[in-house]
């Protein structure tokens, strides 16, 4: 099987620095520290942060390194579909490219949602056909940023984390001023059942920590990948970690009230800790986060049907590169389409079953890593994965225990309609063989 190389991208395509790129990666993985809030009142403040901590040792760490070799090896627009399709062949590549596609409607939907909804503390009038005609206008706007190519896309990137990050920072150096309280008391909360302790408040910080591989997919967008991802990586991880622990581990520590956290508490916290002018910078910092994650969700989620369309599982039209950009606009076109009508569901049912499709992405993005080291010993591998076998091992073992917890404890909705979403996968890969062989038995010889 022929698997495309650098020299399929457009000319045209201005490549994204290395400064930028890292601002792109940390905006999808990270973005800021909000939508955690609700592990603390389920999971505990210690249990939490505890988690903070080591779950990137499970999860955002070992697929780093899986994203990091693969990349230096095969540094291909469409990333993982097509490591995966290298590795075991058209079946299990295709699925990948559609359930990560599938996967980023939901998401790309969800950021918009939430955004409309911080807004809504500051208009309350926005409801109904209103709060989605905002949302449909948020996604038109980073439509047409990611229509512009990924030197666009990095430049906003870089400018909304600076955005969000400074009222974290400030909050993070007030918060620890006014330590007054032991933030890891208690430990879990009495009472609670294991399963929400374990489960619910888990299921959290993996979602938080998932999506190290996606950048891999404008991976032919960056200057020098080879050199570049790996260095990214290296910088975005740690980066990821502060932020998520060290405003929790602030808060926890100058306020001490860990029951009366919720979804959007960061901003309550900042109100508490530097009164109104923080809080208010901090809300407005958690808008511009989902401006963020969804302006680098719609860059690296497009390649995918880009990359399916010139292997021949999607429509030819998909392919399509603007004139002046060389950017795929019809695949980012039609993703934001599909965006702007799930944004009329609610932000719980989106997250919900977005994560089955997001954990059997990785799981197949990990094992890739052994089968291109079976299938393709010969590839040049600028970085590899340390420790040898062990090391190997390692980096699929821990994203399969992460992603039996983050399933097994799946919320009502998403034990319903996740396996319905896997299984539309292989459906739609039977419909689209069928198709090809019926133009195939059509065309003359």
């Amino acid at each position: 099987m022929q698997i495309p190389t650098r020299a399929t991208a457009a000319s045209a395509v201005r490549k994204a620095s290395f400064f930028y790129f890292v601002f792109v990666m940390f905006s999808y993985t990270t973005g800021g520290p909000f939508g955690l809030e609700g592990m603390v009142t389920t999971s505990g403040p210690g249990m939490s942060l505890i988690y903070l901590l080591i779950i990137p040792f499970f999860l955002s760490i070992p697929v780093s390194l899986v994203s990091a070799e693969l990349t230096t090896a095969m540094p291909v627009e469409g990333g993982f579909y097509r490591w995966t399709r290298a590795a075991f062949g058209d079946f299990w590549g295709f699925l990948a490219g559609w359930w990560n596609w599938s996967a980023s409607f939901l998401l790309g939907g969800s950021y918009a949602v939430l955004f409309t909804d911080y807004l809504t503390f500051y208009f309350p009038a926005i409801v109904g056909w209103r709060h989605w005609l905002v949302s449909f206008a948020l996604i038109a706007v980073i439509t047409w940023i990611n229509i512009r190519g990924i030197q666009m896309v990095g430049k906003a990137a870089t400018i909304l984390e600076v955005a969000i990050l400074l009222p974290v920072i400030a909050m993070v150096v007030l918060g620890l001023a006014k330590w007054h309280h032991n933030p890891f008391v208690p430990l879990v909360p009495p009472h609670q059942p294991f399963s929400k302790v374990f489960g619910v408040g888990l299921a959290l910080v993996i979602w938080g920590y998932s999506g190290y591989e996606q950048c891999s997919t404008v991976a032919e967008e960056v200057e020098n990948p080879q050199r570049s991802y790996p260095r990214a990586l290296a910088l975005v991880v740690p980066l990821s970690i502060a932020a998520y622990f060290l405003p929790t581990f602030a808060a926890l520590a100058a306020l001490g009230n860990w029951q009366q956290w919720k979804d959007g508490y960061y901003a309550t916290a900042a109100l508490l800790i530097g009164g109104p002018w923080l809080g208010s910078l901090m809300t407005i910092g958690a808008m511009i986060c989902n401006v963020a994650l969804l302006n680098s969700t719609v860059l690296t989620a497009t390649p995918m049907p880009f990359a399916l369309a010139e292997d021949g599982y999607l429509p030819p039209f998909l392919t399509r590169r603007h004139p002046r950009y060389g950017t795929p606009w019809v695949a980012i076109l039609i993703s934001a389409a599909i965006y702007a009508s799930l944004a009329l569901r609610s932000l719980g049912e989106l997250i919900s079953i977005y994560v089955w499709l997001r954990a059997a992405t990785t799981v197949l993005t990990v094992f890739s890593a052994w089968g291109l080291r079976r299938k393709r010993p010969d590839l040049p591998r600028a970085f590899r994965i340390p420790g040898g076998n062990l090391g190997l091992f390692y980096v699929i073992a821990m994203p399969l225990a992460m992603t039996y917890v983050v399933l097994r404890y799946s919320d009502p909705v998403a034990m319903r309609w996740g396996p319905w979403a896997l299984a539309a996968g292989p459906v739609i890969y039977l419909v689209v063989k069928w198709f090809a062989r019926r133009a195939r038995q059509k065309t003359p010889a």
